[in-house]
């Protein structure tokens, strides 16, 4: 019994880790550790579903792949990053599933004790930098911080439903966790992080459902959020503000940031706020100028964006860029318009769920359902999948798989 505890343990300190590296920011060691993990829990059978799953990633990449075979002047080096990033989605749901499958025996409070850790080291490096770098700024903070973690906001709002989701926790650990991890996900002040937010609520609320209740509701959300941004509209933050109206002035813009069909790169200004736009209109552009075949199969592994002039990005100054912050943009810069059809799939594929009269595979199944529904935001501003700090796949992965276990243990 102590050596099964022990092996256990194990596991739950490789699902933190493997959960906790991409918040270092070095892919290269992501890509190592969630191979490494992939390596230590390799299964002999997966289920037919979880198959099918990953097998959208894998036509994105085999689409990517034979493309590449037909351009010249190609850099092994792009090939090979190209080939790695485009893989992590398909790594991070083998890590998930796998841990979950057969090492792990109460996967959600593991969930739940690695969101815990990750707030706890996000709380720590917000009071170092607010107590002794003198960080007074939003974006400073976020610069120390991190600027987004969905996982977390996962756990919150699977602590939210603890009781749905079988947790056992008392009213008192409820609360302590619920403090904590909502204090962390708030000072993330990612604007992506409260949609998701609102949308998993939601979903786990069953308000996706369609009836008049949930009709109700969601005109009440959409009234409140038009009343809610025109106040702030109206109120007029301005750029380069500090404290909330920095925050207010971020939200003010997000309607239209990732949308503009006409950035000018010379404008300081229009181009900072407009970003995600310029890097769209710029990929469209330059993937129609190469003809029909790559628009609808992409120009493969390797290629780049040009975004004219040198912009820095997280680390370094860039021009050549092989991602951009759209992860459909991404994939029909790798695979074209085939590749974004594919790639819808693996969002779609949340929305067909077999019924269940198992009640925790219900709520799993609505917190699937809030996912699919995520992502069209996530991809659009946030790379979605192939995003290089996303953990989300992980959790995906473990759902995945407890789900089956469920199921399973419900019908022997």
């Amino acid at each position: 019994m102590r050596l099964t505890i022990k092996k256990e343990l194990l596991y739950h300190i490789l699902f933190i880790i493997c959960v906790g590296v991409p918040y270092i920011n070095y892919y290269e060691l992501t890509f190592a550790v969630w191979a490494s993990a992939i390596l230590m829990t390799i299964k002999q059978r997966y289920s037919l579903r979880f198959i099918h799953y990953l097998g959208y990633f894998f036509a994105i990449i085999l689409i990517a792949i034979i493309v590449s075979l037909f351009q010249s002047n190609l850099q092994l080096y792009n090939l090979i990053r190209d080939f790695t990033y485009l893989l992590k989605p398909i790594l991070g749901l083998l890590v998930g599933y796998q841990l979950c499958k057969n090492f792990i025996r109460k996967p959600l409070m593991m969930v739940v004790i690695t969101g815990l850790c990750i707030a706890l080291i996000h709380l720590f490096i917000v009071a170092f930098a607010v107590t002794f770098l003198h960080v007074r700024n939003i974006n400073d903070l976020r610069m120390y911080g991190g600027y987004f973690s969905d996982f977390e906001i996962y756990v919150f709002v699977i602590l939210l439903f603890h009781k749905e989701f079988e947790l056992n926790l008392t009213k008192r650990q409820a609360t302590a966790l619920l403090l904590i991890l909502g204090i962390s996900c708030f000072l993330y002040l990612a604007r992506t992080n409260f949609i998701q937010f609102v949308i998993l609520w939601l979903a786990m609320k069953g308000y996706f459902v369609l009836n008049r209740r949930s009709i109700i509701v969601m005109s009440s959300v959409v009234a409140f959020v038009l009343i809610a941004y025109t106040a702030i509209y109206n109120s007029n933050p301005q750029r380069g503000a500090k404290g909330i109206e920095a925050f207010f002035y971020k939200i003010k813009i997000a309607p239209f940031e990732p949308f503009k069909t006409k950035v000018n790169k010379d404008d300081w200004v229009d181009f900072n706020d407009n970003y995600r736009s310029y890097e769209n209109i710029l990929t469209i552009r330059q993937v129609s100028a190469n003809g029909w075949h790559a628009v609808v199969f992409g120009e493969g592994l390797g290629s780049t964006i040009d975004l004219k002039r040198e912009v820095w990005l997280q680390t370094s100054f860039m021009r050549y860029i092989p991602f951009l912050h759209n992860g459909f943009m991404t994939v029909f810069l790798k695979s074209g318009l085939l590749g974004v059809a594919i790639y819808l799939g693996t969002i779609i594929f949340f929305f067909r769920h077999r019924k269940s009269d198992i009640p925790l595979v219900r709520q799993i199944n609505l917190i699937l359902l809030g996912t699919g529904f995520f992502l069209f935001v996530s991809n659009w501003v946030f790379l979605g999948f192939y995003n290089l700090f996303d953990t989300k796949t992980i959790l995906i992965g473990l759902l995945l798989a407890y789900k089956e276990r469920l199921v399973k243990s419900a019908t022997t």
